[in-house]
């Protein structure tokens, strides 16, 4: 047991203090807190970008309903009595951001023309769309007669309530909370397994590639060098993941409260929490003893990519399911699909966190997901420990049989 904790102390302080793994929190975490006050960073860079748009009113009548409407903040209109082509040269050698051109139609409504050096930035043709599209709708009432009031009640939405029956069934303001939450959370899953996935992979290969692995099990055994690696890694994953959180949650809380209230983090309860961190737990355990058996059986490092990338397309399935289901949480295919082991820890994460699942389904799925686990290891730990002593080039399925025959002599 001495030597199982010896190589998992030694890969998780290597890990650490790996300056590749320094490097990429420190940049990750300045993301996390450019993220939390990206609306100040924006308004930081924007707040003196106001667009200079000339106008050409050929009707005579629209450009002072225009320029009440038209949000001033963004947008500065400036009235010109210049020729339409003089007014293109003024924008094309930046006198202006753009012309707007005002006329009629046979009908005798608004219709305009807009004119910039490149119209990649949506932002100020929409709003002046936005603003005409209203005149005209005035105007379109005015002709046949429609009052202030009646116009009023012809835009009025339509009244409409969704009332759950179910009794601990969430409201609409708490589903869109946990969906924003339950929506960050998957990400992480999805990104943290990939990543640590294929960290593990690499780490085997890279020892075999070195001809370490064979001094390694001349002292310590396959099972518990596989095992101090996967726990290993997964502590380094967790102090990584702690890290972004306490930075996250600190850069929230400070400046970004309309996020933090946005994610509805305010009213998350502790449930949610716990079933991600076990659902975490135990999805990273199911695809590392299987990153790690696919690493053992590659003899160069180049050759892990494709020895993983089935293991990683079914993270990646997994992944794409739970982001459909986050609009139809009670499909039945969501459902069945939750009880699939390798779709486990992402699809019933989603439907405990949006809807109400009765705990013997909860408690189904962990005892599939538990006997998965169980298989894989037994299953691994023979392949592994053959694995780990064979090089030469890759072919899965050949390998796995000889490495499991290796363990027999």
């Amino acid at each position: 047991m001495n030597k199982f904790w010896l190589v998992l102390g030694h890969t998780y302080v290597t890990k650490l203090k790996a300056k590749a793994f320094l490097i990429t929190t420190a940049i990750t975490c300045l993301l996390i807190i450019g993220l939390a006050n990206i609306k100040t960073i924006i308004e930081f860079f924007t707040s003196d970008e106001q667009e200079h748009v000339a106008v050409i009113d050929r009707t005579e009548s629209l450009y002072k309903a225009l320029e009440k409407q038209v949000n001033r903040e963004e947008i500065t209109l400036t009235k010109i009595t210049d020729m339409e082509d003089e007014a293109k040269r003024a924008v094309k050698e930046g006198e202006w951001d753009g012309l707007l051109i005002l006329s009629m139609d046979a009908e005798g409504l608004p219709e305009a023309a807009y004119y910039a050096n490149t119209i990649a930035d949506n932002r100020t043709p929409e709003e002046l769309e936005r603003v005409l599209n209203e005149l005209k709708t005035a105007l379109s009432a005015a002709k046949i007669g429609l009052t202030e009031e009646q116009m009023a009640v012809l835009y009025q939405p339509v009244p409409f309530q969704k009332v759950a029956l179910e009794e601990n069934a969430k409201t609409e303001e708490e589903l869109n909370q946990a969906r924003s939450l339950v929506y960050v959370l998957l990400f992480a899953m999805y990104m943290f397994v990939l990543m640590y996935g294929g960290m593990m992979a690499t780490e085997v290969a890279t020892e075999k590639s070195s001809r370490v692995m064979e001094i390694l099990v001349s002292s310590v055994s396959p099972v518990q060098h596989l095992f101090g690696k996967i726990i290993g890694v997964a502590l380094v994953s967790l102090t990584q993941f702690f890290v972004f959180f306490a930075v996250g949650f600190t850069a929230l809380k400070m400046n970004g409260q309309e996020l933090w209230r946005f994610l509805g983090f305010d009213n998350v309860s502790m449930s949610i929490w716990v079933y991600a961190l076990i659902f975490f737990l135990l999805g990273y355990l199911l695809y590392a003893v299987l990153f790690a058996v696919l690493g053992s059986l590659v003899s160069r490092v180049e050759d892990v990519q494709s020895a993983i990338t089935p293991t990683m397309i079914l993270v990646i399935v997994a992944f794409m399911i739970a982001m459909s289901g986050l609009n139809m949480p009670e499909s039945a295919f969501i459902i069945g699909a939750s009880f699939i082991p390798f779709f486990t820890p992402m699809l019933m994460f989603l439907r405990v966190g949006l809807v109400s699942v009765p705990m013997w389904e909860v408690a189904l799925s962990f005892a599939l997901l538990l006997a998965t686990i169980a298989v894989l290891i037994y299953i691994g730990a023979k392949v592994y420990r053959g694995g780990v002593l064979m090089y030469g080039r890759m072919n899965i399925f050949k390998d796995m049989k000889q490495a499991v025959q290796l363990t027999k002599k």
